[in-house]
């Protein structure tokens, strides 16, 4: 199935110079959202997680649709006064400005085996900010996972020698 062709380019978003994708037409195409969730859930079956960490927002509909296909626990990762308890933050650097990620302090144990998914790996920013917070918890990440790699941006570079795969490859 051709994933790609269900995703737009909005030029121009959300700045001048910025290439955004438009994941919402794969989204609302029944047949290629699930075609999407059970390739990720085949590539990760055997990885070992109990629990799925994920960035808002787009982060989120792949990751909780994939914890619930895999049995997993789902951890959401949000930005800066958007979770209701104690919580560990981490600044990091985008392609286009800084942002923060903040986790729930009881959200995973020290030890404890995650996946990371988030919808696109551009310069890698976001991802490294959830790396970051993993390294806070003492997480073990056994893979990362990403619906779209932009590899012209060399983001994958940013995430060392970690387990990682994407669905979409976009060069």
């Amino acid at each position: 199935m051709d994933l790609r062709a269900l995703i737009r380019d909005i030029k121009d978003f959300p700045k001048p110079g910025i290439v955004f994708l438009d994941i919402t037409p794969l989204l609302g195409d029944g047949p290629a959202f699930r075609h999407a969730i059970d390739t990720m859930a085949e590539r990760y079956k055997d990885c070992g997680a109990t629990k799925i960490v994920c960035a808002e927002a787009r982060g989120f509909i792949f990751g909780a649709a994939l914890a619930y296909k895999m049995g997993l626990g789902f951890v959401p990762v949000r930005k800066p006064g958007k979770l209701p308890w104690k919580t560990t933050s981490v600044t990091y650097d985008l392609e286009y400005g800084t942002d923060t990620l903040c986790m729930h302090e009881d959200a995973l144990l020290k030890g404890e085996k995650v996946l990371v998914i988030d919808d696109v790996l551009a310069t890698g920013g976001t991802l490294q900010g959830m790396l970051k917070l993993m390294e806070v918890f003492g997480a073990e990440i056994v893979a990362i996972g990403v619906l779209i790699e932009l590899g012209f941006l060399n983001g994958r570079d940013k995430l060392g020698e970690l387990p990682f795969d994407s669905i979409i490859q976009i060069s």
